[in-house]
């Protein structure tokens, strides 16, 4: 072979006597043995792309736990996904995907949500998962690959559904801030599909200021932020001008609401008041006592309003103030029994409920006999009784546990003294005034509920539903009161006639009802330009004027669509 040094006349001036002849090349091609090609399966067999899915075709299904905020929540993400026009339906089964909104409060509730998750992977079926338990602990291993809507992030349940059935997983946990302040939560006037199209539930704020040693809410909810009063007073207003006739307030702490931003809990509740039509009723959600004993005075006087039910809920959890240091409670027994003791005075036949927490890992046997006394002297009406459960990550979840025989025999004597009196027998005979909302378990009566929030059990006439009534006090049980009818006395008190049973609020008049009560679909254009058109226009502008602004605006965006286009062009 030629050196370097050497010119080469030719390119076949490299080959050398040492190389490989074209004899020896091409016969190893014996030994060259070819791979098979794969056959294609027909396009018309293959699966389609995931990207090909159309949106708002589908059906969901969507299950909630918790508490009255989750299940508002849960309204809040089912009207959204109707108004686009998913369908919405009570049937898991029938669904494509499934919207599972979870609770984080005690063991139970969560193990029933991952057995709903594990039955939806069996059944194939698509998943979202919501709610404080995915918020509060993201890397709980049965999530890995599931979508996650944070608390926080329900006004983007559509754009989470939409990717989920393409075959995306999503995760969105954020929280929303303004000028790096935590807000309250998603927009009150997002579409809904109220449950009870008779009762609005308004979350007025979300996240506490306490640390209890047992929460793991607090994981999920966070600090405390609150809406502004213009806002909840609003979301009120329209509530009722689409026929409600109750309204709940909630959230983790109402006493608390407001402290974040300058406000207090009676002034929201007095502007409330005033948009409050006769004989509808407002219902004042849980309050921790350390927060409403700066306001008692006031609260009483709210208590007492006409349109205010005489009912407030203060958790005790125990009576013990060593305990209740050890839960990190911020008060002691005192603070408590003032609270009760001022509102009983103050407020006729006001109703207080209460919670109690058995088996707490520091609670000794004296320590939980201080709580049945405290159940003894004052004979709540209404009282949830809850076992102590070791919740993840919690400081308490660390503590030595009280023997679980203990617990459940602790438990089993605060029933036994709770079901050995009858609060309700002084009060056969009474006539009163009741609001007519909601159907009984049994679906043998509808259910009522007289100034204090008892629930009073009437004849099952759909001319009652929503109505106010009165009635004579017949006879009681351990949980409700029967009431008999008054002839003539009924009174309508919705300013509008009630939206249908799982029609959206907000957009109703661009829905499709189908044959299924439980089943809803929408016009996803004209919903979401109605939507719109709400949401840029102040509030009362005339429906002329709010579509003459909406043309105008998009007239200005298609010019200058136009002028983009006519300088691209020349470039």
């Amino acid at each position: 072979m030629p050196t370097c040094g050497e010119v080469l006349e030719d390119i076949e001036d490299m080959v050398s006597s040492t190389d490989l002849t074209p004899e020896e090349r091409f016969g190893s091609r014996k030994n060259v043995v070819p791979r098979v090609r794969k056959k294609h399966k027909d396009p018309e067999t293959l699966d389609p792309e995931c990207d090909s899915v159309i949106p708002g075709t589908q059906s969901i299904y969507v299950k909630t736990w918790g508490c009255s905020h989750n299940n508002s929540d849960g309204e809040y993400m089912a009207g959204q996904l109707a108004a686009y026009g998913y369908t919405i339906t009570d049937t898991p089964d029938a669904a494509d995907l499934w919207l599972l909104n979870s609770c984080t409060v005690k063991n139970p509730a969560e193990d029933h949500f991952r057995n709903t998750i594990t039955r939806a992977h069996r059944e194939a079926k698509k998943v979202v998962v919501a709610g404080c338990v995915p918020q509060g602990q993201p890397k709980a291993k049965y999530l890995k690959g599931l979508s996650v809507i944070g608390v926080q992030q329900i006004d983007r349940v559509v754009e989470v559904v939409e990717e989920t059935l393409k075959g995306h997983s999503v995760r969105l946990f954020g929280q929303k801030k303004n000028l790096g302040k935590k807000l309250g939560g998603a927009k009150l006037d997002l579409p809904k599909i109220r449950k009870n199209p008779l009762i609005e539930i308004i979350a007025i704020n979300t996240g506490c200021l306490n640390q209890c040693t047992y929460c793991k809410t607090k994981h999920a909810r966070g600090e405390l932020g609150s809406y502004p009063p213009e806002e909840i007073v609003s979301r009120a207003r329209q509530s009722f001008e689409e026929g409600v006739v109750e309204i709940w307030l909630t959230s983790e702490d109402t006493g608390a609401y407001g402290k974040d931003i300058g406000v207090t809990l009676p002034e929201l509740l007095w502007r409330l008041v005033e948009v409050i039509p006769e004989g509808c009723m407002l219902r004042v959600g849980m309050t921790n006592p350390p927060y409403i004993l700066e306001h008692l005075e006031e609260m009483a006087k709210i208590l007492r309003h006409p349109q205010v039910y005489a009912f407030l809920h203060v958790p005790v959890q125990a009576a013990s103030d060593s305990v209740l240091m050890d839960m990190r409670r911020e008060y002691c027994l005192a603070d408590f029994k003032q609270v009760v003791n001022f509102l009983k005075e103050r407020v006729p036949n006001v109703t207080i409920a209460t919670d109690v927490i058995c088996g707490f890992p520091t609670e000794t046997a004296e320590d939980f006999e201080e709580t049945l006394q405290l159940v003894e002297e004052y004979k709540f009406p209404s009282l949830f009784i809850n076992q102590f459960f070791p919740r993840p990550g919690t400081p308490a979840a660390r503590m030595q546990r009280v023997d679980p025989q203990e617990v459940k025999r602790r438990t089993k004597a605060i029933s036994e003294l709770f079901q050995s009196y009858r609060p309700y027998d002084h009060k056969v005979g009474e006539i009163q005034d009741v609001l007519v909302t909601e159907e009984s378990h049994d679906k043998k009566f509808y259910v009522a509920h007289n100034k204090c929030y008892d629930q009073v059990l009437v004849p099952k006439d759909e001319k009652l539903l929503g109505k106010m009534v009165t009635v004579e006090i017949t006879s009681t049980g351990k949980h409700y009161l029967m009431g008999r009818l008054l002839s003539g006395q009924v009174t309508k008190v919705a300013i509008a006639t009630p939206l249908p049973k799982g029609t959206v609020s907000g957009v109703q008049d661009n829905l499709q009802e189908t044959t299924d009560s439980t089943t809803v679909t929408a016009q996803p254009p004209l919903a979401w330009v109605q939507h719109q058109l709400s949401r840029i226009t102040p509030v009362g502008m005339p429906r002329w004027m709010q579509v003459a602004a909406f043309v105008l605006v998009l007239a200005v965006v298609l010019d200058l669509c136009r002028i983009v286009y006519r300088v691209s062009a020349k470039f």
